[in-house]
């Protein structure tokens, strides 16, 4: 089975980190979430990936190339203006004659793909949608469904009392080809507003996936520092880390003073250098290369790679991107460094 992964939106929300970076390239412990994300589908025998771009592609296409490092096979095609989520599955078209799965390239969740596959073709569905449960549901489009578990309505934005279903769009979908045709093509359109309410108007049957218990929209900041303090903390596996099991990742070529305080749960990469006296966690991830001074502390916070914290220096719940230098002495706390500027974050 092929998968279509949509990777061309601008990341407004999550500004400064994707200044520079799209969105689905942001690391994930380390590593691209798009990354993170085909390594699980290669789990469920998907070798196939088609990547929608329209953001800075060159630096997503650099990156992956045509897939054979990660052992899958990609494809690119790219959008010159942005195209809503259905015209950018509109203008994949050729790339898909059978069934085949579409993922929004910003989320983290647990959803077994296999098992999506399974219900899709149980259901018998033209379409199948994968929902995740929300306390307050008046920000998103929800998804109304009967007995059956086919989908009746779909409602933007609803006040409390206009619907009582609290679940919304996951932003994994399985697709029947024939979908397809149902799209106009040639400019933008909205899957939600636009091409779910004319399937459920001409009858098509959409089933909805309600298993996921874990999902996440890196949408903002404080989500990215959440995201990593939930594999952190054990509420999402992501690769080999499992730190339910082991509150300390430690790569064999780090270099720890014995002096220095390592709290978990922490992550800590290859070639990370960490001076006397320094404290480093809980809920924190220096990733490769990076270097924390004598006498640094670094917690709740994502330090990327070839970053150096100064000597005596703090950086708490904040996001170091790659290649800063955080002077020595200084503090910094709920902000996003970029190599030149510091950024305030809400907390």
């Amino acid at each position: 089975m092929k998968a279509l992964f949509l990777a061309g939106g601008l990341g407004t929300r999550l500004k400064p980190i994707t200044d520079d970076l799209p969105k689905p390239m942001v690391p994930i412990m380390g590593k691209p979430l798009l990354e993170r994300n085909i390594e699980n589908l290669k789990k469920h025998g998907v070798d196939e990936i088609v990547l929608s771009t329209c953001y800075k592609p060159h630096k997503i296409e650099k990156y992956f190339e045509d897939g054979r490092k990660l052992g899958v096979k990609i494809s690119y095609i790219s959008e010159d203006v942005p195209l809503g989520t259905a015209g950018a599955i509109k203008n994949a078209q050729r790339f898909f004659n059978d069934t085949f799965l579409v993922f929004n390239a910003d989320i983290l969740s647990d959803i077994d793909i296999s098992e999506m596959i399974r219900f899709h073709k149980e259901k018998g569905a033209l379409a199948t949608i994968a929902v995740t449960q929300v306390d307050n549901p008046s920000a998103y489009g929800v998804i109304e469904h009967d007995k059956n578990g086919f989908v009746t309505a779909f409602k933007e934005k609803p006040q409390p009392h206009e619907s009582s279903s609290n679940l919304i769009n996951a932003g994994v979908y399985i697709f029947e080809p024939q979908l397809l045709d149902e799209i106009p093509s040639g400019r933008a359109v909205s899957i939600e507003r636009e091409t779910y309410p004319l399937l459920l108007q001409k009858g098509f049957k959409i089933a909805v996936y309600n298993r996921c218990s874990y999902w996440l929209d890196l949408g903002t900041p404080e989500k990215y520092l959440k995201a990593h303090n939930d594999i952190l903390e054990g509420n999402l596996q992501i690769g080999n880390h499992d730190f339910n099991k082991n509150l300390q990742c430690i790569s064999k070529t780090a270099k720890i003073s014995h002096n220095a305080k390592i709290i978990g749960p922490v992550y800590i990469g290859d070639n990370v250098e960490i001076g006397s006296f320094a404290v480093i966690g809980p809920d924190t991830a220096l990733c490769d290369d990076s270097s924390v001074g004598m006498g640094a502390k670094v917690v709740g916070s994502v330090v990327w790679d070839h970053v150096h914290v100064g000597g005596g220096a703090s950086v708490v719940n904040s996001v170091v991107m790659s290649n800063c230098r955080v002077d020595r002495n200084s503090e910094e706390y709920n902000t996003v460094l970029t190599e030149n500027f510091s950024h305030p974050i809400a907390v």
